[in-house]
């Protein structure tokens, strides 16, 4: 799935090609991609039509364009979700499932999705309703450091399950909470319950330095079912120290990196930076 780096990308992306003009057409490839909006494709196109695009927002991985009359165009890309800026004439891609068309004679904004977990929908707020209740992310200027480091303490879990906590802070997935993790020497396992208010704060530090570093790379892209507008990879799989490098050696000390089980899936670490706490909360 893609994580706040990757939807980022695609919201600057869409900030500039998309953000300040007006909707002529929208074709709709099937209902699935529109399953989520209630009154199905025609209402879905109808709706959008005339209507010019304010502002491409975003909060933790849920990604939505603002509309002129307040109504908001939520985007979900799912697993393989695009948004592609191609001129009029360039063939249709594979997968194509919504096509917008402008009245200006810039490129038109295509909708790919591959899997089809991704789709589109519209919202009578300026925030949706299915993003109200989702925490600010780490780089929202309004995220309150020192609130958080509070919830994170009052909590009796595993620190990696905090920060994927979409209640607690948004955006952060696996990829990144490994990587955070590991900057701060935290094993995943250590106890909320356990961390002084200095040691959140630290970690939260390093969780936007790699955030930011993420967004600078354009993101991360193990396949050709990420890419950002433009079409382009990201790349910073290439600056990645521990998830994904099972067996190679710590940049840091040396030690082999191992891949362990959590939640369905998996946590990466270096075993010497990243030792196992006492009464871990697995």
């Amino acid at each position: 799935m893609p994580e706040l780096p990757e939807v980022e990308t695609v919201r600057r992306g869409l900030e500039r090609w998309a953000v300040g003009r007006t909707i002529a057409e929208v074709d709709v490839h099937g209902p699935r991609t529109v399953r989520r909006h209630l009154g199905g494709p025609a209402d879905f196109t109808a709706r959008l039509r005339g209507r010019r695009i304010d502002a491409a927002c975003r909060r933790g991985k849920y990604l939505w364009l603002r509309l002129d009359d307040g109504a908001s165009l939520l985007a979900h890309l799912g697993m393989s979700g695009q948004f592609l800026a191609v001129p009029a004439d360039v063939a249709d891609p594979k997968h194509l499932r919504a096509r917008f068309r402008f009245r200006d004679d810039g490129p038109e904004l295509r909708f790919v999705d591959q899997r089809t977990f991704g789709g589109l929908a519209l919202d009578d707020g300026a925030v949706p309703a299915s993003v109200a209740h989702i925490a600010l992310d780490p780089l929202d200027a309004a995220f309150d450091d020192l609130a958080f480091a509070d919830r994170v303490r009052a909590r009796r879990t595993g620190v990696k399950r905090a920060l994927l906590d979409q209640t607690l802070v948004s955006g952060v997935g696996n990829i990144y909470a490994d990587e955070s993790l590991w900057r701060a020497r935290m094993h995943y396992a250590r106890g909320t319950d356990t961390l002084r208010r200095g040691e959140v704060l630290r970690l939260l530090a390093e969780v936007r330095e790699v955030l930011e570093a993420a967004i600078v790379a354009g993101g991360t892209s193990f396949d050709a079912l990420y890419v950002g507008v433009n079409g382009a990879s990201g790349y910073f799989d290439r600056s990645l120290e521990v998830y994904g490098r099972a067996g190679e050696p710590c940049s840091r000390c040396g030690a082999a990196i191992r891949r362990e089980p959590f939640m369905n899936r998996s946590s990466y670490r270096c075993p010497r930076c990243q030792r196992v706490p006492r009464e871990p909360r697995w």
